[in-house]
């Protein structure tokens, strides 16, 4: 299969259109549509199911997919493996981050990369303060941010993913406390808090149905503190509920921890950046930065799919 018919295939799929895909991809439409039908050869199904008015995957294609972008992700990653030379990936990489990300998913990812690349060297910055570059000596940082905010910052950014949020609580608060089904519900159980910079986090913004039905809730609570980590260990402990990054929650998810509750509710996505000062500050160990949590992050989306735990649309694809 050819690389290039795969990437149609995930563009199509995302857009749901043959046209659109072609013109992100730089191609044109007949192009794209005999990259579909020699897919649909090789693997003798048809993966699409087209009308006159649109396109969507057929129940072969919805299996395949998921199986098509980590092979697309690994092909990327081995393309640049193989042409970055090992030597490139050294020197010293001064990063901040979240202290949950830096904890946990970084913290691993970052012990895997520099165990292939021992030149590389790393002096990390683990805050939920918002780093200053100059003043704290950072080149790069990982940030949930908006692409306006990066461009009114004047720094310069990568798109790692875009950031669902649940509202969980563990299966022993539950228990003991009950599960809260509507905002009404929620402003009577003991929310987990979050506080920055003297900000509590204590108003709750939820939609309903296609966003157009908003609740604002302010929540009662009887813990706050500064640490995004400490909140995910206190709704383990099981004191209260929280509303956190599905991506910081996605391994107490899957191993039962905690549960996802009110979940016809949803909480506007946020989005993950890779920021920098200056493009000069790019070297070939950020973009190997870079390059791998997309792929971890898409592991991490793939998963949650597979058992069920979040829908494409609640977590779409970075364009």
């Amino acid at each position: 299969m050819k690389t290039e018919d795969l990437q149609v295939l995930l563009k199509v799929a995302e857009l749901h259109s043959i046209t659109a895909a072609a013109n992100q991809l730089d191609i044109s439409s007949s192009a794209a549509s005999v990259a579909l039908k020699r897919l649909e050869q090789q693997l003798g199904t048809q993966l699409f199911v087209r009308t006159t008015r649109k396109i969507r995957l057929s129940p072969e294609g919805e299996r395949f997919l998921p199986l098509c972008q980590q092979a697309v992700d690994l092909l990327q990653q081995g393309v640049m493996r193989i042409s970055e030379k090992q030597q490139d990936i050294n020197g010293e990489v001064k990063m901040a981050m979240s202290s949950e990300m830096g904890r946990n998913l970084m913290r691993v990812l970052l012990n895997d990369i520099m165990n292939e690349h021992e030149d590389l060297s790393l002096r990390l910055q683990v805050s939920d303060s918002r780093v200053d570059f100059y003043r704290d000596g950072v080149d790069v940082a990982l940030r949930a941010m908006t692409k306006s905010a990066v461009q009114e910052l004047n720094m310069y950014g990568f798109k790692i993913c875009n950031i669902p949020h649940f509202i969980c609580a563990s299966p022993s608060y539950i228990e003991n406390h009950g599960e809260p089904t509507t905002p009404e519900e929620l402003a009577n159980h003991n929310a987990l808090l979050y506080k920055l910079y003297e900000l509590t986090h204590d108003g709750w913004d939820l939609y309903k149905g296609e966003g157009t039905e908003k609740f604002k809730v302010k929540v009662k609570s009887n813990r706050a503190v500064n640490d995004g980590d400490i909140v995910r260990r206190w709704c383990v402990d099981g004191v209260g509920i929280a509303k956190k990054s599905v991506i910081d929650i996605a391994e107490d998810l899957l191993a039962g921890r905690l549960q996802r509750i009110m979940p016809v509710y949803h909480i506007p996505l946020t989005e993950m950046w890779l920021v920098l000062p200056s493009r000069q500050l790019i070297t070939p160990a950020i973009r190997l930065i870079r390059d791998e949590l997309k792929v971890k992050i898409n592991q991490i989306r793939n998963v949650l799919l597979d058992n069920n735990m979040i829908s494409k649309e609640e977590w779409p694809l970075d364009e």
